[in-house]
């Protein structure tokens, strides 16, 4: 097989079928996730015995736990991902939309029409079920959609993106509309990454280093995250019961994923009180700790000083970071330096010190009392995620239906001229 030629097929195709796709009713669109919804619950047995063959390639391959719980289609998974697609059906139609339409002083009207970014290539690692979400989120506003997973989940995609073909040609929508390459050969992204003139915008999620190398790489433009360092800060009037829980959710629920705590930052009125709590909450979840000078004797025997390079690093799995601070400034300056402005929360019963928090921490989602792990499409109401972008052009955080339109100037005149 010719990959260039077969990327440039698929594009091509990509490309006319997103056309047919934007200009479809919105009905057609709704009904193709609910078809996949349907067709999802139907095929469970299926889907879930080429994720099994996939599961055991990976553990012969020795992947760790973090990846192999990232490639697992549970039960759980499975309902998320129709339960997703139902939500995004009932979601309101953002294609054709007109907004913010003003009258001119020469009487002419203006406004704004969402519409379609084209053609979404979207590079991932692991995760299966991306496919499912991407493929929902594109359709229903209106872009096509290549999604290129990584080759340990093979065949888990091939099974979902038979479903979604079959979803899309009983609503009357080209099987086209979403695209999986048929190779776990790399030089298929290679080969996407350059063909500017039919792909709009690429998405990568996974590590940083496929990050940087799709941003290397690409012609067109990349919406990205490269890793996410996500601080809780503890301040000195917080609710420390709530404080504990709040923590042990947002590093122990889900340690391998990017919105996942990675340092807590306790101020030093009550460090003495909650650090002992936490160490024994989450030492007993198996949780290793990296220490400042303050906090090493507090936090029991798994806690190990922390070097230079644990601050700002995304450990991915049972490691924590902690240092006590002084207060907010200082909790402030500590993720400045070494956040990844994906998420960041504060713990706090001041209002004051809530507010500050949440204007002067620069993170995709900055959250009050609550879990860092909240930072996620359907938890935030978009129904699913393609990916959470940290970059401020063109959106900032989880990217739902909204954040895969743009927006074009629609002028509506009676013979008006430039003067």
């Amino acid at each position: 097989m010719d990959i260039a030629a077969s990327m440039r097929a698929m594009a091509q195709a990509a490309r006319a079928a997103s056309r047919r796709l934007a200009a479809a009713e919105g009905s057609a669109r709704q009904q193709a996730l609910l078809n996949l919804a349907g067709l999802l619950a139907e095929r469970a047995a299926v889907i879930k015995a080429a994720n099994a063959k996939d599961i055991a390639a990976a553990e012969a391959r020795g992947l760790d736990k973090a990846r192999l719980d990232r490639l697992t289609i549970t039960d759980g998974v499975l309902a998320a991902m129709i339960q997703g697609c139902r939500e995004v059906a009932a979601m309101s139609d953002p294609v054709g939309e007109i907004e913010g339409m003003k009258k001119r002083p020469n009487g002419m009207l203006v406004g704004r029409m969402r519409v379609p970014l084209g053609v979404v290539a979207m590079i991932f690692e692991s995760r299966p079920n991306a496919v499912v979400d991407a493929a929902a989120l594109c359709i229903k506003s209106g872009n096509a959609a290549i999604l290129r997973g990584g080759s340990e989940a093979f065949h888990s995609i091939e099974a979902l993106a038979a479903t979604i073909h079959d979803a899309l040609e009983a609503a009357g929508l080209p099987r086209e509309c979403v695209q999986v390459p048929p190779t776990a050969d790399r030089s298929a992204v290679n080969a996407l990454l350059k063909l500017d003139e039919f792909i709009d915008v690429v998405i990568p999620r996974g590590g940083e280093s496929l990050i940087r190398a799709v941003v290397e790489q690409a012609t067109m433009p990349v919406l990205k995250h490269y890793k996410g360092v996500c601080h809780t800060f503890v301040d000195e009037s917080a609710d420390l019961a709530r404080a504990v829980e709040i923590i042990h959710n947002a590093k122990v629920q889900r340690p391998g994923t990017c919105n996942s705590l990675e340092c807590i930052l306790v101020h030093r009125a009550v460090a003495q009180e909650l650090l002992p709590q936490v160490a024994a909450r989450l030492g007993a979840e198996g949780v290793r700790f990296k220490c400042c000078p303050q906090s090493l004797p507090l936090m029991g025997q798994t806690a190990q000083p922390a070097a230079e390079a644990d601050w700002g690093c995304e450990f991915l799995g049972l490691t924590l970071a902690v240092k006590v601070v002084s207060g907010l400034d200082e909790a402030l300056e500590h993720i400045a330096a070494y956040g990844s402005n994906h998420t960041e929360a504060i713990l706090t019963e001041s209002h004051a010190n809530a507010m500050r928090f949440t204007r002067e921490a620069d993170a995709s989602m900055v959250a009050v009392n609550a879990s860092t792990r909240l930072n996620d499409g359907g938890e935030l109401g978009l129904g699913a995620e393609i990916g959470i972008s940290t970059t401020k052009l063109h959106a900032y955080g989880p990217m739902g239906i909204l954040e895969l339109t743009s927006s074009k100037f629609v002028v509506l005149g009676q013979g008006q001229i430039r003067q």
